[in-house]
């Protein structure tokens, strides 16, 4: 600490020494420094603050009906992106400052500048953005601001109108898509029906009941049919057995009909002669006896005829008469149901043959319908969204959604906000001080001289013996104090001349 403390006493010296050289350069550096700060431009300052009201009663109005636009968001970004470079230019169109630009990289820097002196800073949450620009020009700076605050209130609503008319434009043209496919679904569903009519489900009936039905009905009808056969049979035994005995069958053999007995000899012989080349279940054995049966028959009826006609009146009966009047009906009602059971057993026939071909038809019909179904669907959402979206858009764009209150509009100032030349001229003058001591300090280093005993017998190693005193004269004397007062009075005029312009510079501010 001690040699510390030495060295400094000793350079405190050394700088005391060449005082004169340290106050010549404290007055250069000074003169040009001053002159320097003095000669700086004045640097004006417009700012702007404005404050966005986001809180508009629209909005819990028609939360539910649209989707209601981020206003603070929207806000946000548009402050953020309000230095963007195609604002910048254009900022720069409308204050003219583009008019001297002779080539585009003194454009590009001019953009540089520019964007590097605007700036734009948020209250938080008050939703309070001010503008701020500084430049030479008071006139510039005013005009450079307003232009940014234009901008910035424009921009919140013409980029929110541009995109909601492209979102309305989009879903226009997937309506217009959808509406094609929708007819295109449509027509295959028509088609299809068309093509199969006959195996699709009627009324929200499937296949399978279907089917079940045919079968039920044809179950029935059979049924029915059994039942009028059953009924007849009951009417033909009673007519039977009211007829008169004249009316009774008689064995064919003992009625006479010569055509019919010839037919039935020749018959009746070729049946012999069959019997004896082939066994009983032969069919033609089968086919010659079921022909005699059959002329037989006919042997009868036609003798029953003969009777009938020979005697009008002699089977005639009320009771007769009635059950053969029920007899007719019944034949009737049996030949009806007969023709019901054959058409049911027709259909459920062919239902039974295409039961293979149905699931696949449903499934492809279920598929169509569900296209045709996703298809509706997306289109009546479209429909929908497009007029929320048109709502939305014009909702974003209405100035009743946010409004602009300029706080603080921008003007000309009338005094410039820097340089600050009273800090600056205070730093010239420490600056003069510190490079005149270090200019000294530097003149005692390259010149250097022992101040002190000490000094000299540390440097030579050598022991001292003794010291001769400086004896100065009147005249000396006279001169050292003068000299002493020459300095002061520099340095007072430094002081002085530092206080000059500390005072002018104040008097401007």
């Amino acid at each position: 600490m001690e040699e510390l403390i030495s060295q400094l006493r000793f350079a405190m010296k050394g700088i005391w020494k060449h005082r004169w050289y340290a106050m010549a350069v404290m007055w250069l550096v000074a003169i040009f420094g001053w002159v320097k700060v003095a000669t700086l431009p004045d640097d004006y300052q417009a700012t702007a603050r404005v404050f966005v009201d986001t809180q508009s009663i629209l909005k819990p109005l028609l939360a539910g009906m649209t989707s209601v636009p981020n206003v603070e968001q929207q806000v946000a970004i548009m402050s953020r992106t309000l230095l963007s470079r195609p604002n910048v230019e254009r900022v720069m169109r409308m204050v003219d400052l583009d008019i001297g630009v002779k080539s585009p990289r003194e454009l590009e820097l001019k953009v540089e500048e520019l964007m590097n002196k605007i700036k734009i800073t948020s209250a938080g949450s008050y939703d309070i953005y001010t503008i701020t620009y500084n430049n030479r020009s008071p006139k510039l700076v005013r005009d450079v601001v307003q232009s940014l605050l234009t901008i910035f209130v424009e921009g919140s609503f013409k980029g929110k109108k541009g995109e909601s008319q492209k979102a309305v434009q989009f879903i226009d043209e997937q309506i217009k898509s959808y509406e094609e496919k929708l007819v295109a679904a449509e027509n295959n569903v028509k088609e299809f029906k068309l093509r199969n009519k006959d195996l699709l489900p009627r009324q929200g009936v499937d296949y399978a009941t279907q089917l079940l039905s045919s079968s039920d009905a044809l179950n029935t009808a059979r049924l029915e049919l059994l039942e009028a056969e059953q009924a007849r049979d009951a009417i033909k035994k009673q007519i039977n057995g009211d007829e008169p005995v004249l009316s009774a069958d008689v064995s064919p053999a003992v009625i006479d009909n010569p055509e019919l007995d010839a037919r039935i000899a020749a018959l009746n012989k070729n049946l012999d002669a069959l019997r004896m080349q082939y066994t009983e279940q032969h069919p033609d054995i089968i086919a010659s006896k079921r022909l005699i049966a059959q002329l037989e028959q006919r042997k009868v009826e036609e003798n029953k005829l003969r009777l009938n006609s020979a005697d009008p009146g002699k089977n005639y009966s009320p009771m007769l008469s009635q059950l053969k009047v029920a007899m007719t009906e019944a034949d009737a009602k049996v030949a009806a149901i007969k023709a019901r059971v054959k058409e049911f057993a027709e259909r459920h026939g062919q239902l039974v043959a295409q039961s293979n071909a149905v699931p696949e038809l449903e499934s492809e019909l279920a598929q169509l319908n569900r296209d045709y179904l996703i298809n509706k669907d997306n289109y009546e959402k479209l429909i929908g969204r497009r007029e929320a979206a048109k709502l939305s858009g014009e909702l974003s764009t209405t100035t009743e959604m946010m409004t602009f209150k300029i706080i603080d509009p921008p003007t000309v100032p009338m005094t410039p906000v820097g340089p600050n030349r009273p800090l600056l001229y205070s730093l010239v003058l420490l600056g003069a001080c510190l490079a005149g001591a270090a200019a000294a300090l530097l003149i005692s280093q390259i010149r250097p001289t022992y101040l002190s005993p000490s000094e000299l017998r540390d440097d030579t190693r050598l022991p001292l013996l003794g010291t001769v005193s400086m004896s100065w004269t009147e005249p000396q004397k006279i001169k050292r104090r003068r000299g002493r007062y020459a300095f002061a009075l520099a340095a007072s005029i430094l002081l002085a001349a530092y206080g000059g312009t500390m005072a002018t510079a104040l008097w401007w501010y």
